[in-house]
């Protein structure tokens, strides 16, 4: 099983140099070792690096401009490779892949104006997704702006709404200001933080602060007494149990295992939001799954939900959720353990507690015994029903749900999927099937799109062996990101790319068609996406049917440089499957 977002510790010890790709497969310029960092004055950018080392970063992620040479010279200095990509949302991303890879925070650099306005949709995602994005933009000197207006903005007032905070670096005093800057964007529930760092603070000198950095805090359990007593009566008497789970059970040291144990020793069915997916393994006869946008799937699991007499909400972040999900159960029987409180309303508990989820199931669960559940095997049928509803159809033919049942089938274990916003990534996690959380990455909460081929690439540069991650994209996604397939040929890691061709937004168009609107704005050419691969020094293939895709993937998983493959389908063809 892939780890839960936490960070490994041991990383520390081991020099940056055996981190970094070898010259067979990468021609970019190692950094220097950490440890020539030590030798020369600090300053405020080398403080900040450092500190970032100790938390584990070994990546950055960016454009560069003038205003923040300063601070990538600090990062290579202190053994943090600095990564160019071709646009900082995409920057973003590849942030957010290398902490689902190693439990760092992500770090994402822009320069000043255009560079910081590029980050703004990365962020926004940062926060709806829980991402631990440390966004650090460069800025002019005070005096200068005073006078100068070429390309300065308000970063702070534009970046504020977003992050769980924003500060202003200030000379001398760089060192808590990342300590706290860390900590914030890590500690439940993660989120995105700003550093605005103008160029003279950047370069002054700065003593390295004595302390370490502040440790993260351990996931506390709830208190004994009259509520916890009162939930444990509920379990006890319950005979149609449900879990819920979701995205705060990823970064949680042991909530995954605890879940696990739970489940199976008192035969609980899970469903889990899309984040969660395989926090139950989906081989598992009791998980039924991920949840959160498909219609198709709700149709079958929430009069399962409506029907429970006990719903447990296990880390669950109902920020995923479609609208059909508002108060999908009975309050009086729900309990929830959650990592923040919820602001959300979309959902109630007759108790909750803010509180670690796995220490949470612990509490409710000690000392009861197992009991009989869903005596009337309702989940069993459910999980039949919902093999039946996205499995193949008698007389199906080449389209999106053979296409994704065929990759499913033929990914690697270990392979970590990134999958991008459109009808393909609803479809996608109703058939896909996961053994680990976090073997999916997509953008769930805010539903970006362009997320997936830089999440790839992120995850191609960071996670550490395994086999090539899997991009699963539409071909509008792609038009939108086409730039970073040059990101990815230069990080020199083999991956994989499938892009849906269908020159047409079809999810839109799959609306427009609903609700009997004449299609507009969503249709477009076809590109040669394998000539464009194969232009851009990359592997490319055309998949028409079953046979050659999978021979293109077979193929593309010996390849030592990445592969697109351009799986042709039919228009329309996402009618009636999501």
């Amino acid at each position: 099983m892939r780890p839960a977002r936490a960070f490994r510790a041991d990383r520390d010890e081991t020099p940056f140099m055996s981190d970094a790709p070898s010259a067979a497969t990468s021609s970019l310029p190692a950094p220097a070792p950490a440890a020539r960092a030590d030798t020369a004055p600090a300053t405020s950018a080398d403080i900040i690096a450092r500190r970032l080392r100790e938390a584990g970063v070994r990546h950055a992620f960016g454009v560069p401009g003038g205003e923040v040479l300063g601070l990538i010279a600090a990062l290579e200095r202190n053994g943090i490779r600095f990564h160019l990509a071709r646009h900082e949302n995409a920057a973003g991303f590849m942030a957010e892949a290398a902490w689902h890879a190693t439990g760092a925070p992500g770090v994402l650099v822009a320069t000043v104006g255009p560079g910081l306005a590029n980050a703004v949709n990365v962020t926004a995602n940062a926060q709806q997704d829980r991402v631990p994005l440390i966004v650090i933009s460069g800025r002019i000197p005070e005096a200068e702006a005073l006078t100068y207006s070429h390309q300065v903005m308000d970063h702070q007032a534009v970046l504020r709404p977003l992050a769980k905070a924003s500060f202003e670096a200030r000379a001398g005093a760089c060192g808590p200001m990342i300590d706290k800057a860390i900590r914030l964007a890590l500690d439940p529930r993660p989120g995105p933080v700003h550093i605005d760092l103008p160029i003279p603070v950047a370069t002054a000198p700065e003593t390295p602060p004595a302390a370490p950095l502040r440790p993260a805090q351990r996931p506390a359990a709830p208190a004994p007494g009259p509520d916890l007593d009162r939930a444990r009566a509920m379990f006890a008497a319950a005979r149609r149990p449900v879990i819920l789970a979701g995205l705060d059970l990823l970064t949680e040291p042991d909530a995954v295992e605890t879940l696990r144990a739970v489940a199976r020793a008192h035969a609980i069915p899970v469903l889990t939001t899309y984040k969660a997916k395989g926090a139950l393994p989906e081989d598992d006869p009791l998980s039924l799954g991920g949840h959160g946008l498909s219609p198709r799937s709700d149709a079958i699991v929430l009069p399962l939900l409506a029907q429970a007499d006990l719903v447990i909400c296990a880390g669950y972040d109902p920020i995923e959720m479609r609208a059909g999900w508002r108060a999908p159960w009975d309050a009086s029987v729900a309990l929830e353990f959650a990592a923040a409180p919820d602001r959300q309303f979309l959902h109630a508990a007759a108790l909750s507690w803010t509180c670690g989820v796995g220490p949470g199931l612990a509490a409710l669960t000690e000392g009861q015994a197992p009991a009989e559940s869903w005596p009337g095997g309702e989940p069993a049928a459910a999980r039949a029903a919902l093999a039946e509803a996205f499995g193949a159809r008698p007389g199906e033919g080449w389209g999106p749900g053979a296409a994704l049942r065929l990759l499913d089938r033929m990914k690697p274990a270990g392979t970590v999927t990134t999958v991008d916003s459109g009808a393909h990534r609803i479809l996608l996690s109703q058939v896909w099937t996961c053994d680990a959380p976090g073997a999916l990455l997509q953008s769930s909460g805010l539903c970006t799109m362009g997320c997936a081929l830089p999440l790839a690439a992120g995850t191609a540069l960071a996670a550490e062996g395994g086999p090539p991650p899997l991009c699963v994209i539409g071909d509008g996604c792609l038009d939108m990101t086409l730039g970073e397939l040059a990101t990815l040929r230069d990080l020199g890691r083999p991956a994989v790319v499938a892009v849906l061709v269908d020159g047409s937004l079809e999810l839109i168009a799959l609306k427009q068609r609903r609700d009997g609107l004449a299609p507009a704005g969503v249709a477009f050419g076809r590109t040669d996406y394998a000539a464009v691969a194969r232009a851009m020094g990359l592997r490319g293939a055309v998949a028409t049917g079953p046979e050659a895709l999978s021979a293109a993937y077979a193929e593309a998983l010996e390849a030592p440089v990445p592969t697109v493959i351009a799986i042709e389908i039919p228009p329309g063809a996402y009618d009636g499957l999501i």
